[in-house]
């Protein structure tokens, strides 16, 4: 399977390791999301944090969304401490791809 972004993606996956081979499970989400925007930032590379995400209906604002991280304007990182990935954890990600321009 190739991914969009193959290398930059697998970059990612590797800091993600590296940040949970040094801290382990049980620490809430923020602290995953720093860790992890450290050890993306050491890599050199462009970061943004805590992003809003603002859907529009019929070409209005009716809300927004807040990304973790997104990597070099190509990579939503959303982060969750929790022991497995829902469905509902799969949409949120979905949606904030729909409400930009993202893939």
């Amino acid at each position: 399977m190739s991914l969009l972004h193959e290398e930059l993606s697998e970059q990612i996956i590797r800091s993600f390791y590296k940040v949970y081979n040094v801290l382990g499970y049980g620490f809430l989400e923020k602290v995953y999301e720093n860790a992890l925007y450290i050890e993306l930032r050491s890599a050199g590379f462009n970061l943004i944090t805590q992003s809003p995400i603002e859907v529009f209906y019929s070409g209005e604002k009716v809300g927004f969304y807040v990304a973790d991280v997104i990597v070099e304007n190509k990579i939503i990182i959303e982060i969750k401490a929790a022991e497995g990935l829902r469905e509902e954890h799969e949409f949120q990600l979905i949606n904030y791809l729909k409400a930009t321009s993202k893939k």
